[in-house]
């Protein structure tokens, strides 16, 4: 992946620009991923404290060191104001290596299309540069913004990989599943 990790930096929409995680960017990680409301759905994403949104902070940027890809910062274009986090880790579900879409975004971006736009964004860079995996996102079944991000980033029901997950039932939403 060290030769893709350039194209990784940073991505454009017609609205948003996406870029790698900075140090000074902890503190809106700790606003956003601490506003209950963000985290409804996914209460163990929660972060009491700063010092959980640099631990936060440095397993991302160690997960760029280590992939060359991971979550994304995103911004409106010409505006300093970050309205959230889109990106790609690797994981297992199901006893298969996956690449799981994560979006999270300030309250004040929510109902604007920005999470969709920028999950697309990521999405594409995934199928054009990413490893040769599927890309799913597990989405709350009660979560009906999330399951239209994930429409919009490509993805598709995959009923078949529905689980347990961290914070309870996970509907999966996938592409590129294997054949």
């Amino acid at each position: 992946m060290s030769d893709r990790a350039p194209a990784a930096r940073k991505l454009r929409t017609a609205r948003l620009s996406l870029r790698r995680p900075a140090e000074a960017d902890i503190g809106s990680i700790f606003a956003i991923h601490h506003d209950p409301e963000t985290c409804l759905h996914n209460p163990s994403d929660a972060l009491a404290t700063f010092e959980e949104a640099e631990s936060l902070y440095r397993r991302w940027d160690e997960q760029w060191q280590r992939c060359g890809y991971g979550y994304w910062v995103v911004r409106r274009q010409g505006f300093d104001e970050q309205l959230g986090f889109c990106g790609i880790k690797s994981m297992d579900l199901c006893g298969m290596q996956v690449l799981n879409l994560f979006y999270r975004f300030a309250t004040s971006a929510w109902g604007q299309g920005f999470a969709g736009e920028a999950a697309a964004a990521v999405a594409t860079w995934a199928f054009r540069y990413g490893p040769d995996l599927p890309l799913i996102a597990r989405v709350r079944p009660a979560n009906t913004a999330s399951h239209r991000v994930a429409i919009k980033a490509g993805l598709s029901r995959a009923e078949h990989l529905d689980g347990t997950g961290y914070d309870g039932f996970d509907w999966i939403y996938a592409a590129n599943l294997p054949d």
